[in-house]
Order: structure tokens, then sequence, then C-alpha cells
């Protein structure tokens, strides 16, 4: 006859106060404000919504992959025998030649003839992504770059006309003012620039530098801000609420 054994239910260990503390109320981050000369302006404490998040890498990894996937374009194409021009008539009759049979010069085992198993454009690398995973992923990557100090803080850029020296030395000026010394030395991926809007001067000003990107803060995306080193965010306020509306959307 099988017996049974009771187990007794292990009492739950209640938290201390102090670990308590730290998990209800997660630290917020302050960061100066600069200006165009790379002066100091004025500070801003990041929202914890966005810059509070703990490091996902799986998530991070799944949406950045797939991404990737649905900006692949599949251009590697063959043609099988149908397509192939040509071979419409029987080379030679069927029997008497002494040769192989054959219906088509554009067979396969043919020269010139179709290709048999190539690779074809039909094929679809596209993989979906929700928009609470994609809003997720970019909020757990924001908070990785405010952790190694990688953010960095611009009232506003104004330029009056397209001038590629002015950005350039806009640049300079915000790496002297952050200590971002790898901002300005940096030849590839060194930052990608957040606008408040669409300024097209900005823009145009920053095209010719092959070390930064722009991009709206509306579109930030997690692969983007992992490209390149330094996030470089104008007008905090105003992108920020366009960030915290787009994660209250989720």
């Amino acid at each position: 006859m099988a017996t049974t054994k009771k187990t007794t239910p292990r009492k739950k260990t209640a938290a201390t106060p102090a670990v308590r503390a730290q998990k209800a109320a997660p630290s917020s981050l302050e960061l100066a404000i600069f200006s165009m000369d790379g002066g100091k302006v004025g500070t801003i404490a990041l929202p914890d919504a966005l810059f509070g998040a703990p490091w996902r890498s799986d998530l991070v990894h799944q949406v950045t992959t797939a991404m990737q996937a649905n900006a692949r374009q599949n251009r590697a194409h063959t043609k099988d025998r149908s397509e192939v021009s040509g071979g419409g008539k029987k080379p030679w009759k069927q029997k008497g030649t002494g040769q192989a049979r054959h219906g088509s010069s554009r067979s396969p085992i043919w020269r010139h003839g179709g290709v048999t198993f190539g690779p074809r454009k039909e094929r679809d690398y596209s993989e979906k992504i929700n928009r609470k995973m994609r809003i997720n992923a970019l909020i757990s990557v924001l908070s990785r770059k405010a952790k190694d100090d990688e953010i960095i803080l611009v009232d506003k850029f104004s330029f009056a006309a397209p001038k590629t020296a002015l950005a350039k030395s806009a640049l300079l000026a915000l790496a002297k003012g952050s200590a971002a010394a790898s901002l300005a030395a940096k030849k590839k991926n060194a930052a990608l620039l957040a606008l408040a809007g669409y300024d097209g001067n900005a823009v145009k000003s920053f095209r010719n530098l092959g070390s930064v990107a722009t991009e709206e803060a509306r579109n930030l995306n997690p692969v983007d801000v992992m490209t390149h080193k330094y996030l470089i965010i104008e007008n905090p306020e105003a992108a920020f609420a366009v960030l915290l509306a787009r994660a209250k959307a989720k």
C-alpha cells in the first residue's frame, strides 16, 4: 500500500523595506541640455517610462532581426524552362537519329536552358512584429543608451540655410561640451539625430556628414538607435511627449 507524504508549505519571507523601495521607485536620471554652440542651457529629468526599463536582450534581438528581415529585398532570381527564350521546336525527331530523345532545347540539362531549383524572387522574408513588442524594444534600447551615457540633448538646431560647415561645427561643439570625444572622431555611425519635427535645412546640413543620420523622433526604431553610438535628441520636451504618446498607445 502506497503511503503519501505530507509536505508543509514554506513560509514566504517578507522583503525588507529597502528592497521594496528599490523595486517600487526606479531611479530617474537628469541630463544636461546643450545649445548648438556646446554650452549648457539647462537640465531635464528623463522619464522613467522611456529611460527606466530593464535591458531585454531577447526582445531586442527578436524585434531587430524581424525589422531587418522586413527590409530585406529579394533580388536573386533564376529562370526556369518556361521563362527562358526559345526552345519551342523539338530539336530532332523522336526516333531514328541515334541520339537521346529531347523535346526542347531549353531543358535544364541543355546549355542555355532553364535552371532547376534556383533562387526565386517570390520568397517572402517578412516577419510580423506586434506594436507592443516594437515599442518595448525601443524603450529597452533607450534605457540602455541612457545608462551608458550615450544620449545628448540639444535645445534647438537652427539653420537659416543648408550648410554642412555649420553642421560640422555644431557637432564639434557638442562633442566638446558633452565630453563625447568619439562623436566627432568616429567616421561611421557616430550619432543619430532625432529631430522634434521635420526641418529641411537641418536634414540637408547633416546629410553630407557620413557619420550622422537624421530622423524624426516619432519615427525612432531600435535598429537605427542601436546602429549609431550616440543619440542626439533635439527639443527633448517635445520629443519625450511624442515617445510617451507612442508608449501609452501600445
